[in-house]
């Protein structure tokens, strides 16, 4: 199994001043996750999304973070393949040449963008995207190998070109899906690539998505197949805050998580929902009648107070890996019991503190990779 953080780069503070500690604090965050053993970086690619992903150019962080270390992979959690955002030429020579400068670490995932506002920035309708993209990912792969390459497709034209650099990794970087939903899951099944589950639903839906994938992986044809070398790979999301104090962790945990759904929320809704007023939250620590300490937070508006000793109960599945190494630790054997071939742990959610990010790095590192390695 791999171990792996992945980034949205949010924010609470969108100001400039905000972005800049934002961006340190990540940086920071990866060199500790590459001493203590992390396999991938993982950084998405969304645009005019504030406070939700302020990584609108991975390429730039992902070859920063390369110059700074010697191992850990670098994964775009994808780039983004409408054409006139990413030219499918340009996006074949930025992976190509950070592969050869990284000595081969890439791990290249694709996808669409989430949101109309995206879409729009580029001229774009959401629901057009999905054949463009296909075109890009069936062609991006030929850009890698292939001295030449001609290409007249329906949102495509290239006349016949010659493409550099090659990849360092033969044939090319292992390819990868961003998948938050079932068709998304069957579509890279379908193409032989990886799946990058994203969404907080939790092991149980893992083991469904990752049964799915597995069949139609099984199933797929050759003539679907993106890319020269297949990659069947499931990678699931982990929120995680992971601190000896386990109640404070999942309340900052809880925290983070409403702020990550409110941001996306008001983005998805196209302004209908407000985004995240942190100060606004009343939330916090409670004692029940039997001495059990819960947490309560509001999330969609709605006051959910959480029995962390009740594993019945779940909004959104609350629980996570929000708690204790041993919270972790339970949290992380259910995800590889689903079927998980990679923990993309995510704790940087707008409003978690870099010393909760910090010690959860280290937390996992120290205790919970050793584990399973």
């Amino acid at each position: 199994m791999r171990f792996s953080l992945i980034y949205e780069a949010q924010v609470e503070d969108a100001s400039p001043a905000g972005e800049r500690a934002m961006f340190a604090d990540i940086l920071e965050q990866s060199l500790l996750a590459e001493e203590l053993g992390f396999d991938v970086v993982w950084a998405v690619e969304h645009t005019a999304l504030t406070h939700y992903a302020h990584m609108s150019a991975p390429e730039t962080f992902l070859a920063y973070l390369a110059g700074r270390t010697t191992r850990i992979g670098l994964g775009h959690g994808v780039v983004c393949l409408p054409p006139q955002m990413n030219h499918p030429v340009k996006v074949a020579e930025r992976i190509a040449t950070l592969d050869v400068l990284s000595g081969g670490r890439v791990h290249f995932g694709m996808g669409k963008g989430a949101t109309q506002q995206e879409a729009g920035t580029f001229g774009y309708e959401l629901e057009a995207l999905p054949p463009m993209i296909a075109e890009s990912m069936h062609l991006i792969p030929r850009l890698f190998v292939e001295d030449e390459v001609e290409h007249h497709g329906e949102f495509i034209d290239l006349p016949s070109r010659p493409v550099y650099p090659k990849p360092l990794q033969d044939p090319h970087p292992p390819l990868y899906q961003a998948c938050t939903g079932t068709e998304s899951l069957l579509d890279a099944a379908a193409r032989g690539i990886g799946a990058l589950v994203l969404g907080f639903g939790g092991p149980g839906e893992v083991a469904a998505k990752n049964k799915a994938y597995r069949r139609a992986f099984a199933e797929r044809r050759p003539e679907d197949q993106v890319g020269f070398a297949p990659n069947e790979h499931l990678a699931a999301l982990c929120p995680a805050v992971v601190l000896d104090d386990g109640v404070e962790a999942r309340r900052i945990g809880l925290r983070g998580q409403r702020f990550f759904l409110e941001a996306i929320a008001h983005w998805a809704s196209d302004g209908a929902t407000p985004l995240p007023d942190p100060s606004s939250w009343q939330e916090g620590t409670a004692v029940t009648a039997d001495g059990t300490e819960v947490v309560a937070t509001r999330i969609g508006g709605e006051l959910v107070t959480i029995d962390f000793s009740d594993p019945g109960q779940s909004l959104l599945n609350p629980n996570h890996a929000y708690g204790t190494v041993d919270d972790c630790l339970g949290y992380v054997e259910q995800l590889f019991e689903a079927g998980a071939d990679e923990i993309l742990f995510l704790n940087q959610m707008g409003t978690v503190p870099q010393w909760a990010m910090l010690e959860t790095i280290r937390n996992i590192g120290e205790h919970v990779i050793p584990r399973f390695r």
